[in-house]
């Protein structure tokens, strides 16, 4: 079974397994290594082992989601599904007056609403009932309102890891040369962590930061994003250096950072400032709330870039990126191979590197950067010139001059692993150490 699913959309694609390289006398296509003439010999090790590193993966993010869990467990609690929300929390979308009604005499109390003009959606957030869970508290809160939209206050997480340690100084930033343009900048939008203004790559740059009530709290992970998207500095270069960045903050160091409530919030903000391409670097379950916010930012001409995860070949879609509309991004490694704990299926639209580079990091110098969290925003940048302000027409065009760009990987056509194929290969930041080279192209 683990084999079948592994090798069936693979097609010419090759992907780096731990402890599978390097077998002596054996070598597939699409699995560096192990050949076919050993297969049906190695097939019962081999699938053991796929199975361990899919296991492995499937399982980093739930014990990451556990530790926050054993951190703050009157915070935080879990859906059904094991996903992590915000515990004793339900969202209604535009509840009627009568359906709040028969949501009070059941027990539930208002929190909050989160009014989301830009949207034209307003959302409802209600106290579960003193000692009822949140899947019961769904249940009653549907059975009271069937017509009624509701949703867990689920917690979304990155989908990359800055490496500690091993910091390479930042080099003097580029400067710029020739006369300045006199076409407006492009603007990108960024839904993350906080980022680090102080960093020199940004020097120069426009970022307008938003979220954590006006305070700068500045996160790894959101300034290494960032940096892919507009940073320079020496042979450093983003894939959109100079655009204009607006950058709102989900989590803020807090225990319900990456809320849905704030992500929603976030794009309301973006929507509002006209931001026709914005990246989110971001991974959870499918939720009501974020669907629908999803929708109305597409329908009004900007574009979604969003990270694809990586729970591994055989995990399930993670979303936003698995939203009808949005472009999925996964990652490959400087061999052009997607990384192998790289989501898959059809919400996979573009590759990019996300292994074998580097990011800014806190709070000077590169290091080197892993996961899909970090091709998403090269795929970001690259569309920013190409769609200056939201529009549907404009937006189809850009993406169709990606697909036209894209360097076909797995077969012909769109596939499962690689998308319509790897961008981003040719910017001037991809220089690994040693001798590995990216090569050209986009």
């Amino acid at each position: 079974m683990v084999l079948a699913v592994l090798f069936a959309p693979l097609a010419g694609a090759q992907i780096a397994v731990p402890g599978l390289q390097g077998l002596p006398g054996v070598n597939v296509p699409g699995l560096p290594g192990v050949g076919l003439p050993g297969l049906r010999r190695l097939a019962p090790a081999l699938t053991r082992t796929l199975s361990s590193h899919i296991q492995t993966l499937e399982q980093a993010r739930k014990r990451r989601i556990l530790q926050l869990l054993r951190r703050y467990p009157r915070l935080l609690a879990l859906d059904p599904a094991g996903n992590p929300i915000v515990r004793g929390e339900i969202l209604a979308l535009g509840p009627s007056a009568a359906a709040l009604r028969r949501a009070r005499a059941a027990g539930f109390s208002i929190l909050r609403t989160q009014q989301l003009s830009p949207l034209a959606l307003r959302v409802v957030v209600l106290r579960t009932p003193l000692g009822r869970s949140a899947a019961f508290a769904l249940a009653t809160l549907r059975r009271l309102d069937p017509h009624g939209t509701y949703a867990f206050n689920h917690i979304y997480t990155t989908s990359g890891t800055v490496t500690a340690g091993a910091v390479r100084p930042l080099a003097a930033p580029a400067g710029r040369s020739g006369a300045p343009s006199a076409a407006p900048r492009p603007v990108l939008g960024l839904i993350d962590g906080g980022v680090d203004l102080s960093q020199p790559v940004f020097r120069g740059a426009t970022i307008h930061q938003h979220g954590c009530g006006g305070k700068s709290v500045p996160s790894a992970h959101g300034t290494a994003v960032a940096s892919l998207m507009i940073g320079r500095g020496g042979h450093f270069a983003g894939a959109a250096p100079g655009a204009e960045l607006y950058a709102d903050n989900v989590f803020c160091a807090r225990p319900t950072g990456g809320s849905v409530t704030a992500i929603a919030r976030a794009f309301a903000w973006l929507v509002r400032r006209d931001v026709p391409v914005i990246n989110v670097s971001l991974v959870g379950p499918a939720n009501a709330l974020l669907h629908a916010v999803v929708r109305r930012v597409l329908s009004r001409g900007s574009l979604i870039v969003a990270a694809v995860g990586n729970d591994g070949p055989a995990a399930p879609a993670l979303y936003p990126a698995a939203y009808p509309g949005v472009i999925g991004v996964t990652a490959v490694g400087v061999h052009r191979r997607v990384l192998f704990e790289a989501e898959r299926g059809p919400q996979v639209m573009f590759a990019a590197p996300g292994a074998d580079i580097e990011a800014a990091r806190i709070p000077s110098g590169y290091a080197p950067v892993r996961g899909t969290s970090f091709a998403a925003p090269l795929v970001a940048g690259l569309l920013a010139p190409r769609l200056r302000v939201p529009s549907p027409a404009a937006a189809h065009a850009a993406l169709e001059s990606l697909i036209h760009r894209a360097i076909h990987l797995g077969g012909p056509g769109r596939n499962p692993v690689y998308g319509y194929g790897l961008l981003a290969v040719g910017l001037p930041h991809f220089q690994p150490r040693g001798k590995k080279s990216w090569g050209g192209g986009e």
